[in-house]
């Protein structure tokens, strides 16, 4: 039995920013590997002037709203200054009331915000407007220190390439970590290992926020199913455990051993998803020693079972 693909809708407002109208638009690409199928839209059919001197020739009015299942908000200029139309508002506050997933990029957070949906959740924006957003409406959680909240059908992203990580997320929690890799792969970024769905953890394994000891991260990865200590990954970093474990958590805001059991994890993860090992098995693998052990950190990090989340992106 064929699967029908996931509508999703780009709504394309005036002083769109080109980026973040293009992330999701390649992420859900038309493609015999992913089970979407994107269209962008505008307030109406026709040309949607955009920033930075660019314009969008958009086939599609707010009709695409109605056919979709999930409707992206790229971010656009001066949101402070330029409110969404009134038939945009009206047609985002019907989508959410039909159950729609709703998702914003950077400063697409504003019509959001202008159609209520935002009130009384936590979001976020780019870091620039985080403020504003806050001064705007008062009644939003506004976290200015995050990549992007997930509030069930609401979700809101910082700027620009944060938007790769919200999509990677998405598609994490529809379909789990191999397409979700596989997508990483074909836009030739980092697979940010963000949760999946609502009752588990937005980001499981941190990316750091720069690239200190990127080799030794890379090196533990390669060798999780082995016992790694922190005076281990010290050595291989060529300096103190001391000093190591500081800059690891400045660079990452985890420990060495909080960010190398959640990467273990998340292999476990991909392995549930991926292979019919059994749980134990899994566990040895991962560096987790066993079943018992991985099934507490699984249901601590991710709020489930491994045997749950299996059934749920294995057979579901």
């Amino acid at each position: 039995m064929t699967t029908r693909p996931h509508r999703v809708a780009v709504l394309v407002l005036a002083g769109a920013k080109p980026l973040d109208v293009g992330i999701p638009a390649q992420v859900f690409s038309n493609r015999p590997s992913m089970p979407y199928e994107v269209r962008v839209c505008g307030p109406r059919a026709g040309t949607v002037r955009g920033g930075d001197g660019l314009a969008y020739a958009v086939g599609r009015g707010l009709e695409a709203i109605d056919w979709a299942e999930t409707i992206f908000v790229p971010g656009y200029r001066f949101p402070a200054d330029t409110p969404p139309p009134k038939n945009v508002v009206a047609a985002l506050r019907a989508a959410h009331d039909a159950g729609k997933r709703i998702a914003a990029i950077s400063t697409g957070a504003f019509a959001l915000a202008a159609a209520g949906l935002l009130d009384g959740r936590r979001a976020t924006t780019h870091w620039h407007y985080t403020r504003v957003l806050r001064d705007r409406y008062p009644d939003i959680d506004v976290d200015e220190d995050v990549l992007f909240v997930d509030e069930g059908t609401v979700l809101t992203s910082a700027g620009a390439a944060s938007g790769i990580d919200l999509c990677l997320h998405i598609v994490r929690s529809d379909h789990g970590v191999a397409l979700a890799n596989h997508v990483a792969r074909r836009l030739v970024s980092a697979p940010h290992r963000s949760g999946g769905q609502a009752q588990y953890i937005e980001r499981s394994v941190p990316e750091p926020t720069d690239d200190t000891f990127a080799t030794t991260r890379e090196w533990a990865l390669r060798h999780l199913g082995d016992v790694l200590t922190v005076d281990e990954l010290a050595a291989h970093a060529n300096v103190s455990a001391r000093t190591f474990s500081r800059r690891f958590r400045e660079s990452t805001g985890y420990s060495p051993m909080q960010w190398v059991l959640r990467a273990r994890v998340d292999l476990a993860r991909e392995l549930l998803e991926q292979s019919d090992l059994a749980i134990d098995q899994v566990a040895a693998r991962v560096g987790l020693g066993t079943d018992a052990n991985l099934r507490t950190h699984f249901r601590r990090i991710l709020g489930t079972s491994p045997t749950a989340y299996r059934n749920t992106f294995q057979h579901g």
